[in-house]
């Protein structure tokens, strides 16, 4: 699993947005978002660059990975 710390979500459509970015480039992946922390949590085959480029290009700056 994968982290990462988001800028910028704040509602459902939020946690949808990211979900289905990543699920574009990983049909497979578990995605876990928690707007309180401003993570995501992700499970899949992607490579974390993907991953990382796909929830910014839906908008929404990533700040670290862990």
């Amino acid at each position: 699993m994968t982290t990462f710390s988001v800028e910028g979500m704040s509602c459902g459509h939020c946690v949808s947005a990211v979900t289905r970015a990543v699920q574009q480039v990983d049909a497979g992946a578990q995605v876990q978002v928690d707007l309180d922390k401003q993570t995501v949590a992700v499970t899949g085959a992607a490579s974390t660059d993907a991953v990382k480029a796909a929830i910014e290009q839906a908008g929404y700056p990533v700040k670290s990975v862990a």
